[in-house]
């Protein structure tokens, strides 16, 4: 280190607790340091302005690795949620298909045992398809499989099977 260096070192001294609320209240107005107010704290705190500058620097950094510790831990709770829902949604999936598996098994089971069944159950039986787990219903099959669903479960108090 040269004589500059050690000579200034010498003569710093630590910043005393009303010294660095003074300088967190700035902080907290403005993160970037401008020439005139770094010496406006200096002459007021009676310190080097490079003193204050340091200060600000390494505020800065702690102050910005805060703010990354808080963003991850944002996110880290929203990929938490996500994945809770996710969970939930393959669970419906599973029942859903479940669900779907049944009805086709009645409506080919109908079919079946009523060679002339009504024309909801023709029309849903000849439009659909179960090809990895999915259906090629248009939107009135689809609505007219709903309908035909409600009814064989009960709900609408139509049940005819």
């Amino acid at each position: 280190m040269d004589a500059f260096h050690s000579q200034h070192q010498k003569h710093k001294k630590r910043l005393t607790q009303d010294q660095v609320r003074l300088l967190e209240t700035s902080f907290d107005h403005g993160k970037k340091l401008e020439p005139e107010r770094k010496l406006h704290l200096a002459r007021e705190l009676g310190v080097p302005p490079r003193q204050v500058a340091i200060w600000y620097q390494n505020k800065r950094a702690r102050w910005k690795t805060q703010n990354l510790e808080l963003d991850y831990n944002v996110i880290r709770v929203r990929l938490e949620h996500a994945l809770i829902e996710k969970r939930r949604l393959e669970r419906d999936v599973i029942r859903l298909q479940g669900e779907l598996e049944k009805a086709h098994e009645m409506l080919h089971a109908l079919n079946y045992a009523n060679p002339n069944p009504p024309p909801i159950v023709s029309t849903v039986l000849s439009s659909t398809s179960c090809d990895e787990g999915g259906s090629t219903l248009g939107n009135n099959e689809e609505f007219q499989f709903e309908k035909l669903y409600a009814s064989l479960m009960g709900v609408d108090g139509s049940n005819w099977v």
